[in-house]
């Protein structure tokens, strides 16, 4: 998001400018698309795991992560819209899409632990709000399984705002993420305010890490401050034994990445028969 923003800055906006030309279009087509797709319910969850360091087949939870598919049927990921449509309202309606998919998840499938993405934005956006309040007051026990991520740049958009939402579904048992750990935009009396339950580290540090020896430090000295809190740490992007073996000698609690399976569409869990259907 904040490459796309610099990019828009960095172009001049005049009729001749081709590069800002070709920038204005292409995110007309994706908000296009994309509000093509939900008006039409073209929209699903891909599920990646997240495995515990130590005990690499025990899941501690699965990250649910919006897709929009073309007319084709092609699953086409959040990365590839969410820079053009973040800031609109289109954004919003994408995060309802997403918190709707993974809490009929979590009522279908009761063994089942996830964790879904949100921007501060859609905290004031009552569309959203009212579909969380729905699910939940159906079902008290589905807020003890949810788990809500906020990167750290969106979470320091609007850090009162924040805080105060996550104290108040904290206590109907919802947990909280915070995505992109270490990417700088918070400091350590800030993330000891938040008080988020898991902080995952971003993967731009531990991709590699193995090799990465630059990244050592950090990805250190972000561990010892998550410890100090208390808090639960994900490596996110492991995508090597090599760079897993690193971040769990290192303390590392959970890890997500290729290494132990893509986001999919079709996990095995979802194709047995839910307790609605039962």
């Amino acid at each position: 998001m904040l490459e796309y923003k610099k990019r828009r800055a960095d172009v001049d906006w005049g009729d001749s400018n081709p590069l800002a030309f070709t920038i204005y279009e292409n995110d007309r087509q994706t908000m296009s698309m994309v509000k093509e797709a939900l008006s039409e319910g073209r929209v699903l969850l891909a599920y990646q795991p997240v495995v515990m360091a130590v005990q690499h087949k025990r899941i501690g939870f699965y990250e649910g992560l919006i897709r929009v598919l073309d007319k084709t049927g092609r699953p086409i990921p959040a990365r590839a819209f969410m820079g053009a449509v973040e800031a609109h309202e289109i954004g919003r309606e994408i995060d309802c899409a997403s918190l709707a998919l993974g809490l009929r998840t979590l009522e279908l499938h009761p063994s089942i632990r996830l964790s879904i993405n949100m921007s501060a934005r859609s905290i004031g956006y009552p569309k959203w709000v009212r579909i969380l309040r729905h699910y939940l007051a159906t079902e008290a026990t589905l807020g003890e399984r949810l788990i809500l991520e906020i990167t750290e740049t969106s979470a320091m958009q609007l850090p009162e705002i924040v805080g105060s939402f996550m104290r108040q579904w904290r206590a109907k048992g919802v947990s909280f993420a915070m995505d992109d750990y270490g990417s700088g935009h918070i400091s350590i009396p800030q993330l000891k305010a938040f008080d988020f339950d898991i902080l995952k580290i971003d993967g731009k540090l531990t991709r590699n890490i193995h090799k990465a020896t630059e990244h050592h430090d950090v990805t250190a000295a972000l561990l010892a401050v998550a410890k100090q809190f208390d808090r639960l740490c994900v490596a996110e992007a492991v995508e090597t034994a090599e760079d897993a073996r690193w971040l769990t000698s290192l303390g590392v609690d959970m890890l997500q990445g290729y290494a132990f399976g893509a986001p999919t569409v079709k996990p095995d869990w979802l194709s047995t028969p839910s307790r609605k259907s039962a």
